[in-house]
């Protein structure tokens, strides 16, 4: 488990000691930072179509796919809202999310993923799940790849109306636990 007291100051990944360790330490940064980002959106660009499609449609992209796609693809449960397509960037849908309901969301997901990386090892990590044709790595990596492109796409679409920069967390800054500025 890592601690904070383990890390050198700037370098919180300097000691670790297995890949696991760095699957955690990668997983918590990338999900405070989604996390981040959704906070960002001004509630007046939650439904402005970008792309085609309401912005709240990309977050709830992104999210669907963490949470089908990071552990086991063929062996998961859509969440109870979910209707046909509702994930799918390329089809309109008439069912809308709100900002509460994917806060919400986000929290199963974060739960759900923090359960599965307090249990995995690094004897683990090239195996592959029940019915799956990936390892465990791969989805890992495959889930932190979609994560950050379409992160990328969603500041990109809050900078434009904003002109502020949504703070995500790189690999030398300390994840903040009190109040904190939701920009650079």
């Amino acid at each position: 488990m890592l601690r904070h007291k383990d890390f050198k100051k700037g370098y919180p990944l300097m000691n670790a000691i297995n890949y696991t360790e760095i699957i955690k330490d990668q997983t918590k940064r990338a999900l405070w930072s989604i996390n981040n980002v959704m906070k960002c959106v001004p509630d007046k660009y939650w439904d402005k179509n970008y792309c085609k499609m309401p912005l709240w449609k990309h977050i709830y992209h992104t999210l669907h796919s963490l949470d089908i796609w990071y552990i086991n693809p063929r062996k998961c449960s859509e969440p109870p809202f979910h209707i046909k397509d509702l994930n799918n960037l390329d089809v309109e849908t008439d069912k809308k999310l709100s900002r509460s309901e994917l806060k919400h969301y986000f929290q199963l997901i974060e739960k759900k993923i923090n359960l599965y990386l307090d249990n995995i090892t690094d004897d683990l990590l090239l195996t592959k799940p029940d019915n799956c044709e990936w390892t465990r790595f791969s989805l890992i990596l495959a889930q932190h790849r979609h994560l950050h492109s379409h992160m990328g796409m969603l500041m990109g679409f809050i900078i434009v109306e904003t002109g502020s920069w949504p703070r995500v967390i790189g690999l030398e800054g300390d994840i903040p636990t009190v109040d904190y500025s939701l920009y650079f």
